[in-house]
């Protein structure tokens, strides 16, 4: 078994993108808009501003009361949006419910829309991007492979379908209500799973010499696991991702590269 890292794939692709903000004429701006105070958005959060000192970007965390009214989070958006000081914006999910996602979303500048939600988003959603690089330092063509994706949502699961196909995949995307799971899973060469359930996906998924790639990112008692057990599956699957320290780390990379890539745009 080879375990997908990472921590070292980030830190190949850091060089990088550091190499590309210093021949920036400007200082790339992330701003975060977070309502209420849930502690995984925090958590979430406080690893992006980590991140932005690191690779020497800036950051404006915005923390709003969980009551704040829909148009009011819009306005702060649109005076955003036409700040030019500030190259990119995130809304960080999920929202308190009396708040409509899509319109509050949709109300972020494409071009600054890094994370890749809107409807007309120059950019690729954080976790598919992350994936896709992680397929590529690790050599792993999706080309003409079967893989089956574990979740439908709208910010992680149909993003890394369309990613996937984009590269030639043969995708399978299932759901609650998707019949015979267990088959479909165990019948792909890559099993992708971004459901939210701890632990969920054992043996009964998984076949010998299968790439498992976890989204998951779950918090049981102090500890962080993915959704896969990855105890139960490790000795017989090729490749496999770790949680934490898998593709939670290059998420954030990516939504990063996006807000690099938004500064480029703006040169062009």
């Amino acid at each position: 078994m080879q375990l997908l890292d990472g921590k070292i794939a980030r830190a190949h692709y850091t060089a990088i993108l550091k190499e590309k903000i210093a021949q920036l004429s400007i200082v790339p701006c992330l701003l975060i808009i977070q309502v209420g105070d849930r502690s995984d958005s925090t958590s979430f959060i406080k690893s992006k501003k980590k991140f932005a000192t690191e690779i020497g970007t800036k950051e404006i965390h915005i923390n709003l009361d969980e009551k704040i009214r829909q148009n009011e989070l819009i306005e702060i958006i649109k005076k955003y949006n036409n700040d030019k000081t500030v190259q990119g914006i995130i809304v960080q999910l999920p929202l308190p419910m009396h708040l409509n996602v899509d319109n509050i979303i949709n109300n972020i500048d494409s071009g600054k829309d890094v994370d890749g939600l809107t409807k007309n988003t120059k950019f690729t959603p954080a976790t598919a991007r992350g994936i896709s690089e992680l397929f590529d330092f690790y050599s792993i063509d999706p080309q003409g492979k079967k893989v089956t994706i574990l979740g439908k949502s709208k910010l992680v699961g149909i993003p890394i379908a369309e990613m996937c196909m984009a590269r030639g995949a043969i995708v399978t995307v299932c759901h609650s209500q998707t019949e015979n799971i267990q088959e479909k899973t165990k019948d792909a060469d890559i099993v992708i799973v971004a459901i939210g359930r701890a632990n969920h996906i054992d043996l009964k998924y998984i076949n010998k010499g299968q790439i498992v790639i976890d989204v998951g990112i779950n918090r049981v008692g102090d500890k962080i696991v993915g959704d896969v057990d990855f105890d139960s599956v490790k000795d017989i699957v090729s490749m496999i991702t770790p949680v934490p320290g898998g593709v939670g780390q290059m998420t954030v990379l990516s939504l990063f590269e996006n807000l690099v890539d938004a500064c480029y745009n703006l040169k062009n």
